[in-house]
């Protein structure tokens, strides 16, 4: 599959996101995703499904070393007597010695970043994560974190759909060495059902979401996909056999809107660039 590079490190550019899951759903799915080709996985603590992504990967036989696995700590534990403890429980759920990539979910501001940072940073000293990062970050606080950060942070994993515009972002991380994985690629359901998407892909015989996941592709984004129906698994990772002209990018670009955001908690969201 597909690479991007950041900081020496090789992620699958589509992995397969959880979130939103039920335990039933994942063990169902995940075997499907293997089957397909999916190595990069994708969950964190508050999906409440980490345990059930470690079973399915251990009963499917996966090895350990073929695959890219990424969590998120909560900011309920962005304190010293629970940020190693919850990697550790995090890791038991996981059926794993380390994460390949652990992400601070949200900015949080209970907890200075400086702190944060030094947790996650010794988090990766102990050898529980190769490579951290963060998620849903302001350019301020992305680059704020890069500077506080003896390791480098390897990627921001921020909302970015046809309907919001984050080339801003995708610039600065860019300029920093961050890769950018995009959640949230089909915008909570309407991308698929976009006429404009539908009639791009009928030119290659795809469907508006393998335009949407391509979108994201060909921007050099990491693209967390998601199904739980596994028989539409086969379509998710069949992105990489076309590619979107610049008038087509162009035009997917000008879908984005002011009120695109689909995520953005009251009291875990920052002051969105």
């Amino acid at each position: 599959m597909q690479t991007v590079k950041a900081h020496g490190a090789s992620i699958p550019a589509l992995g397969f996101g959880v979130f939103r899951m039920s335990d039933d759903e994942v063990e169902r799915v995940v075997p499907a995703a293997l089957e397909a080709g999916f190595r990069h996985f994708d969950t964190a603590q508050i999906y409440q499904n980490e345990a059930a992504l470690g079973r399915a990967l251990a009963k499917a036989g996966a090895r350990r070393d073929d695959l890219f696995l990424t969590t998120k700590v909560w900011v309920d534990n962005y304190h010293p007597d629970r940020f190693l403890d919850s990697v550790e429980e995090s890791l038991d759920r996981l059926r794993v010695d380390r994460v390949d990539l652990l992400l601070l979910h949200w900015p949080g501001d209970a907890v200075p970043i400086a702190e944060q940072i030094a947790m996650l940073n010794a988090v990766q000293s102990a050898g529980r994560t190769l490579h951290v990062g963060v998620s849903n970050q302001t350019i301020a606080q992305m680059r704020e974190a890069v500077a506080l950060s003896a390791a480098p942070i390897l990627t921001n994993q921020i909302e970015a759909h046809p309907y919001l515009d984050q080339r801003a972002v995708a610039a600065a991380a860019k300029a920093e060495g961050v890769a950018v994985t995009a959640y949230f690629g089909m915008a909570d359901g309407a991308v698929p059902q976009d006429v404009q998407l539908a009639a791009i892909g009928r030119r290659y015989g795809k469907s508006a979401a393998q335009v949407g996941l391509r979108f994201l592709l060909q921007q050099g984004f990491v693209a967390l996909s998601k199904t739980a129906k596994p028989d539409r698994v086969a379509e998710n990772i069949a992105v990489f056999d076309f590619e979107l002209t610049e008038a087509e990018m162009a035009a997917i670009t000008g879908l984005a809107r002011a009120d695109g955001r689909r995520v953005s908690p009251p009291g875990l969201a920052p002051a969105w660039d």
